[in-house]
């Protein structure tokens, strides 16, 4: 029986460069997804044997994605697709329950390997990537610590998206009322009260792209 994957990027050309080297490998590409969101719909929806998540994406990241797919979905082995090699990134993913890193400045083999090592219960790190997590532990560094909740994570990332408050309301099927409690909460935790200051926390977080 073929592995079978789900893929989720926001960037079409780069999903369908994936799809055609999972498929040579002779892995089943199940569906695709263009957001974190619909990632975990059809996630829970459709079960696959591994979830290749993109960190950056909109509506819902990688991260919280994954957070959301091991809650719901813990069958499924979840690799983070990234740009980044940052510490704090790294860390965070594997404390989201992600079995795979993959660099996507490293060659294409790369993803198909980490499929492989995840569908065989082994955690796959891009080269480079273990090197940092040695460095983590030897320093007993700890993943830094996240003062929002999913939800308001979630409403944050959505405002430096530039969605308005009805229209978050609209995508999370909740009340306007609670849209913008949600939103004045993370403004007081994070003691940011502008717009423009939540597009930098949400940069630099990993939430969002500059």
């Amino acid at each position: 029986m073929s592995v079978r994957v789900l893929l989720a990027d926001d960037h079409l050309i780069l999903r369908q460069g994936l799809r055609a080297i999972l498929e040579r490998s002779g892995m089943q590409v199940v569906a695709e997804a263009g957001d974190g969101m619909e990632a975990v719909r059809l996630t829970t929806e459709l079960k696959p044997t591994v979830v290749v998540l993109d960190l950056a994406m909109p509506v819902l990241n990688g991260l919280d994605a994954a957070r959301e797919i091991q809650r719901d979905a813990p069958e499924t082995a979840i690799i983070l697709l990234t740009m980044h090699t940052e510490e704090q990134y790294i860390l965070a993913a594997l404390q989201a329950g992600v079995k795979g890193y993959v660099v996507k400045t490293q060659a294409a083999e790369d993803l198909v390997h980490a499929v492989e090592q995840v569908c065989s219960g082994t955690l796959y790190l891009s080269a480079g990537v273990s090197q940092v997590v040695t460095q983590a532990y030897l320093k007993k560094t700890e993943p830094s610590s996240e003062p929002l909740t999913p939800r308001e994570r979630q409403v944050l990332q959505l405002v430096a998206e530039g969605k308005t408050t009805k229209e978050i309301a609209r995508m999370l099927e909740i009340s306007v009322k609670t849209a913008e409690s949600h939103r004045t909460r993370v403004m007081d935790k994070l003691d940011i009260h502008d717009v423009a200051g939540l597009v930098r926390y949400a940069i630099r977080r990993g939430l969002i792209q500059a």
